[in-house]
Parts: structure tokens; sequence; C-alpha cells
């Protein structure tokens, strides 16, 4: 099995694809009007409208809902990359190191899923990310 892809359901799809545009720095392929993808060495973000919804089954997923999931980049730089994006995101923390060894930082998208960024710092969470 390989993990292909996270996709979110937008109330604002066009909205929500820009967001992401300016955080990862990669423009979108726009599938259809209602689906695109931005494609990542590690998997691809993929969104659909919430009118895409239906062609799986009605009322299975609901934009704006998620408060479970944290979506996150790895970067070589947390805190260049905060200092990029801080102004122009709903921030939830400045980065900070957590006790797995990453600096980490995290924001809302506009539809208020949680992104995260995070780089490895210590040298057991540099070991851990080496072969991903």
């Amino acid at each position: 099995m390989k993990f292909a892809s996270i996709r979110l359901v937008a109330a604002d799809i066009k909205a929500l694809v820009s967001f992401y545009e300016m955080v990862t720095g990669q423009k979108a392929e726009w599938l259809a009007p209602v689906f695109a993808e931005i494609v990542t060495p590690a998997a691809t973000l993929a969104f659909g409208s919430a009118e895409t919804v239906s062609l799986f089954k009605e009322g299975s997923a609901e934009p704006a809902a998620n408060r479970t999931a944290i979506i996150e980049f790895q970067v070589d730089d947390v805190e260049a990359e905060f200092a990029r994006l801080k102004d122009v995101v709903e921030v939830v923390h400045a980065p900070k190191m957590m006790p797995w060894g990453n600096c980490a930082a995290q924001f809302r998208d506009p539809e208020g899923t949680l992104v995260g960024l995070y780089a490895p710092i210590t040298d057991a969470a540099k070991q851990r990310f080496a072969s991903r």
C-alpha cells in the first residue's frame, strides 16, 4: 500500500487552493473546476469543493469541520518560513521545540484545518527523518 494523498473538502476551493499555493510555493494543477492537486515529493494535497461530496455519499464530508488532523510540512528552516507566513495566516503557535526533537510552528488554513511546519533539530530527529 502506498500513501498517496490527503484531500480537503472546501466551501471555498479557490481560497483554500490559493492558501496552500502560498504556503508550499507550488502551483496547483486544476483537474476540474471542483478539484485541484498540489503534488509534493512525499504526497499529494488534493482539494475538492463541497459539491464533490455527493459523488461519494451525501454528507460524508463537511467543509471547515476538521479538528482532529494536522497537515504537516517538513521544511529546512521553521523560523524563516514562520516569518514569511505569520502576517498572512492565523497563527496557532510560534516556532518551539517539541519533546520528540522537532522545531514546530502551527497555523490554520482558511477553513480552520491545523497546518504545521516542522524541522528535525536533534540528532535523533534528524536520524529518524534521514531515510524518509
